[in-house]
C-alpha cells in the first residue's frame, strides 16, 4: 500500500526545508505542498508566502510548481526526495502517550482528553503546524486536524457544548484582534469577527488558542480527484452577489459552495479565512477569479494566493 499523503502533513527534504501538504494525492509523482519552514545555521525558521517563493526561486526552483488540475502556482516535492513524512494523527499519538510534556503539548494534552471525554474517537484527529514538526514556542497556538467532516462537525459541537460549560473559552478582542491581523483579508474587523464567531473551529484553553479543520476522511478514495480533463483555466476577475444552495462542503479543503448564478457553478476557497463562510441559503458577496473548464463550467475561486488580497466571501447580512 503506498502512503497517502493528506492535507495538512508535512513533509521534509534533505536540504533543511519543512513543506506543508496542501493538495490531497499525488500530481505527476509529486506531492503538492508549499514551504513553511527552512534550516539555517541557527535553527529553523518560519517562512510566509513572499519570502518561502523568493528562497526557493533563488536556491531551490526545482520545487516551485505550475499545477495545470488547479492552473496555481505552488510548490511540489517528488516522492523520492521526502526524507520525512510527519503525520497529524501519529504526532498526536505521541503525546497523548508521552511521559513529560511542554507547556504547549500539555495543554494539547488536556484539549483532547476534554474532546475524548465527550466521545470524539482520538484515533480521527491529529496536530499540525508547528507542534507537528516540534517547533512550538511558548506562544504558539494549536492546530488540529480532523480527517472526515463527520468528525469535524462533530468536534465543533463538542467545542460548543464545552464553551457552555466554562471548561474552554470563546477568544476574547484581543484574540480576535491578533487573529484578524494574521489573516489580513479583506473584510473590516466586526464583519471578521461576525463570520468567524458562528463557525466554532477556534477556541481557548487555558489562555491557549487553538483551531480545527478539516481533511479528507482517513482510506477515503482519492483516485476521486480533479484530472487534467477537469483542469481550470483563469478568465478575470468578478464581483457578485449570489445565494448559497449547498454548503456540504463548507470545511473542505477547498472549501466548495454551490450557488444559485445562471453562468456560475460554485464558489471555492482555498484560504482557511473563507472556509466554512456561508450557510446554505444566505446571499454573499463574492470577489475571486473566474476559472472555466473545457466543458464550459465556471467557478469562482478566491485564495488564489494564501494572503488572496481583494478576494472575498462575505455574507450580506439583512
Amino acid at each position: 500500500m503506498h502512503q497517502m499523503f493528506y492535507t495538512k502533513d508535512f513533509i521534509e527534504t534533505a536540504e533543511g526545508l519543512i513543506f506543508a501538504v496542501v493538495g490531497q494525492g499525488i500530481e505527476r509523482g509529486k506531492v503538492l505542498c508549499f514551504l513553511r519552514y527552512v534550516k539555517d545555521s541557527s535553527g529553523w525558521r518560519k517562512v510566509t508566502t513572499e519570502p518561502a517563493n523568493a528562497f526557493l526561486k533563488q536556491y531551490y526552483p526545482d520545487y516551485l510548481y505550475y499545477s495545470p488540475i488547479l492552473d496555481a502556482h505552488l510548490h511540489a516535492v517528488d516522492r523520492n526526495r521526502i526524507v520525512q513524512h510527519h503525520q497529524p494523527r501519529l504526532r498526536l499519538q505521541q503525546i497523548m502517550q508521552a511521559n513529560q510534556r511542554d507547556a504547549v503539548e500539555s495543554d494539547l494534552f488536556q484539549l483532547c482528553d476534554l474532546l475524548r471525554q465527550h466521545g470524539l474517537d482520538l484515533t480521527h484527529i491529529g496536530v499540525t503546524g508547528s507542534i507537528l514538526v516540534g517547533l512550538q514556542k511558548q506562544s504558539s497556538d494549536i492546530d488540529l486536524v480532523c480527517y472526515g467532516r463527520t468528525v469535524f462537525h462533530q468536534c465543533r459541537a463538542i467545542t460548543r457544548e464545552l464553551i457552555q460549560q466554562g471548561q474552554l473559552h470563546e477568544l476574547n478582542h484581543n484574540d480576535w484582534q491578533q487573529s484578524y491581523q494574521r489573516r489580513s483579508c479583506d473584510l473590516s474587523f466586526a464583519d471578521y469577527v461576525w463570520h468567524e464567531r458562528r463557525k466554532t473551529n477556534k477556541a481557548i484553553i487555558n489562555g491557549r488558542k487553538f483551531d480545527l479543520s478539516c481533511s479528507h476522511a482517513l482510506h477515503e478514495n482519492l483516485d476521486s480527484l480533479p484530472t487534467e480533463a477537469t483542469s481550470y483555466q483563469k478568465c478575470g476577475m468578478i464581483t457578485l452577489q449570489c445565494k448559497v444552495i449547498d454548503d456540504t462542503h463548507a470545511f473542505d479543503y477547498p472549501a466548495e459552495f454551490k450557488i444559485d448564478d445562471e453562468h456560475i457553478d460554485a464558489i471555492v476557497c482555498f484560504t482557511a479565512t473563507y472556509t466554512g463562510q456561508a450557510i446554505k441559503g444566505e446571499t454573499v458577496e463574492v470577489s475571486g477569479a473566474v476559472e472555466q473548464t473545457q466543458l464550459g463550467v465556471k467557478r469562482i475561486v478566491v485564495g488564489s494566493t494564501r494572503e488572496a488580497h481583494g478576494e472575498y466571501i462575505k455574507v450580506i447580512r439583512v
